[in-house]
């Protein structure tokens, strides 16, 4: 199964926090990183007083339940060091499951599709730049 994830961070060195995720990611079990989109610095959300983020859209290929994704993600934000204080806090890193092929969830553990990911150019922008003519799995 394919899955797309959002990394945002802007505390430290965001682009080794990215690498250091990344490379997390290709030692799961049966999951090939497959693609990063271009790093894009943005404007916070929510809470603005705060640095810009940097934000790209990971994608992978996991034979690991959507559920497992989600849980290694944030063993991952923990690995890196990510401490979660408020909510749209600084951090060093963020990592959202955004899009699972096939797979689509509603629950208070994982919603799939991403709930506000077509509301965040973060997101749109990084989705547009890896699939051009329209993600193959969105909305499935």
């Amino acid at each position: 199964m394919k899955v797309l994830l959002g990394f945002g961070g802007n505390i430290g060195d965001v682009n080794a926090h990215f690498d250091a995720a990344k490379e997390a990611l290709s030692r799961l079990p049966h999951t090939v990183v497959l693609r990063e989109s271009t790093r894009r610095k943005t404007a916070p959300v929510g809470y603005l007083d705060q640095p810009d983020f940097l934000n790209s859209v990971v994608e992978i290929e996991t034979a690991l339940s959507p559920q497992a994704v989600l849980g290694a993600c944030l063993g991952i934000e923990a690995a890196v060091g990510r401490v979660r204080t408020f909510r749209n806090a600084p951090r060093v890193i963020d990592i959202d499951v955004l899009l699972c092929e096939g797979f689509e969830s509603n629950t208070d553990e994982l919603t799939v599709p991403h709930p506000r990911m077509t509301e965040r150019e973060f997101v749109t922008t990084p989705l547009l730049e890896l699939y051009p003519d329209g993600c193959p799995y969105e909305g499935q």
